[in-house]
Parts: C-alpha cells; sequence; structure tokens
C-alpha cells in the first residue's frame, strides 16, 4: 500500500468491515446460509509488515486468521509476525514438511492423502498435540487439483478414526475458476449436502475425532455464494490484499 503503519490498518478496516456487510447481507440471503461465517485473510506473497497491518486491523472485526498456502513462508511470517496471529495452512502439504506446519497453523484445510494423515499422527503424537485438519474433496473432478473424490469420503473419514492425534473438523473445497460466481454455486452446494450426509453418519456412529461443522469454501471472486450455500469459513485474498504477481 505504500502507507505509514497506522493508515495500513486504517485502511484493512475498512476493507474488513465491507467484507464482513457483504458476508451478514448473503446470510441473509442464503437459505443454507450457516449462522456464524469465519473470514480468513490468505496473505500469500503479502508482505510481513501488510500481513501485520491486517490482522491488527481484522482482530476488532472477527477476522479468524491470516492464512498460507507455503511451508516456507508460513514458517518465516510466523517468525516475524506477533506469536498470537493465529495461522492456517491451505495448501498443498507433503508429509516431509508436515513437521513445518503442525504446532504453526492452528487449521490445515487440504488434508488430502492417507499417507499425510499417517504423518499428521506420527508427528502430533511425539508433540502431544491434535493436528486439526479439513478434508480437501476435489468435488469438480478436475485433474489440476488435489483432494479426494467425493466417493471416497466416507471410508477415508472412517479410516481417520482409527488416528487418535488427527482430528477431522470439516471439508474444504475450491471451486474451479470462473468469471459468474453463479457457476461456482453446484459446486459448494454438494460439499455442503455431502458435509450434511456424512454428520448424520457420525452422529449414529459417534466418532470421537470426527467433527465436520465446518466447511471451507468460497474465495474472493465466489465467497458470497459459497456463504449462501453454507460456508462457514472464507478465504479471501485478492478482494484484501489486491491483485498479486504470483513467482
Amino acid at each position: 500500500m505504500g502507507l505509514p503503519a497506522a493508515e495500513q490498518t486504517e485502511a484493512f478496516a475498512e476493507i474488513l468491515r465491507e467484507i464482513q456487510a457483504e458476508i451478514a447481507l448473503a446470510q441473509e440471503r442464503g437459505v443454507y446460509a450457516a449462522p456464524r461465517v469465519q473470514l480468513l485473510a490468505v496473505s500469500k506473497t503479502v508482505d510481513c509488515g501488510r500481513a501485520a497491518a491486517c490482522w491488527q486491523a481484522g482482530q476488532a472485526l472477527g477476522l479468524a486468521g491470516l492464512a498460507e498456502n507455503k511451508v516456507q513462508e508460513l514458517a518465516q511470517k510466523c517468525a516475524q509476525l506477533p506469536p498470537e496471529v493465529c495461522w492456517h495452512f491451505i495448501g498443498h502439504l507433503q508429509t516431509n514438511k508436515v513437521k513445518q506446519v503442525l504446532g504453526r497453523a492452528a487449521l490445515l484445510h487440504s488434508l488430502d492423502s492417507w499417507r499425510l494423515a499417517l504423518e499428521l499422527e506420527r508427528r502430533a503424537a511425539a508433540l502431544d498435540i491434535t493436528a486439526k485438519c479439513l478434508v480437501e474433496v476435489n468435488v469438480a473432478a478436475e485433474a489440476s487439483k488435489f483432494g479426494l473424490a467425493p466417493a471416497e469420503v466416507w471410508d477415508f473419514l472412517r479410516e481417520v478414526t482409527t488416528l487418535p492425534h488427527v482430528r477431522i473438523c470439516g471439508l474444504m473445497t475450491v471451486a474451479p475458476a470462473a468469471e459468474n460466481p453463479e457457476e461456482a454455486r453446484p459446486i459448494f452446494a454438494e460439499l455442503r449436502r455431502m458435509r450434511d450426509m456424512m454428520r448424520q453418519r457420525v452422529e449414529k456412529v459417534a466418532y470421537s475425532n470426527l467433527d465436520l461443522q465446518e466447511l471451507s469454501m468460497g474465495m474472493s471472486n465466489d465467497y458470497k455464494v459459497a456463504v449462501e450455500e453454507g460456508a462457514t469459513i472464507v478465504r479471501l485474498g485478492s478482494v484484501i490484499f489486491g491483485d498479486r504477481i504470483y513467482r
């Protein structure tokens, strides 16, 4: 932004207020909207000063946390930003980098394989902590995206119940890129239906480490539609920080 720290914070506060107002309107419109929607600021490629200003602005406005999709960038920002910042990890996570995310990220949005689940269990057990995760679902079956196929999710969840240090808090998806946000609606609706069906199954069996409260879906272009369809977490980057140049 090129502004002094105080002015940056106030500029972010104004942006976040506008987004929260849009979320509230989407909740009023949506038949399936959740009563509480967490706003997550995706700070990938954003410098530490601007990320810190956004976090400071958001503390009074219900900002759920900051999110990164690269392990190295998460580690760097965790070291430089205040310790009270709540971090989420939303990118694809390789098993050899689990140790760099556990203890830093409050929630992993991208659990997408049994191999990763096993490594999370091993590392979390050694630290005597619980790895809180969302299962990533490739609802649109895009070859370029990670995530489980919808037909695989229930069996995967049942397997995870054997891992006492891994807790599944819900599901996550990334909708296909599209200029019209309405094109994402069927994807979000399908993830909600899947979550609701699986919650009913979990209630009957009472698996202790399956919660399935959260639906992480919706980004800058389509978050209003996601909220209408039941998102409990929206992951917003460019609408908060502006367009970025990716390397």
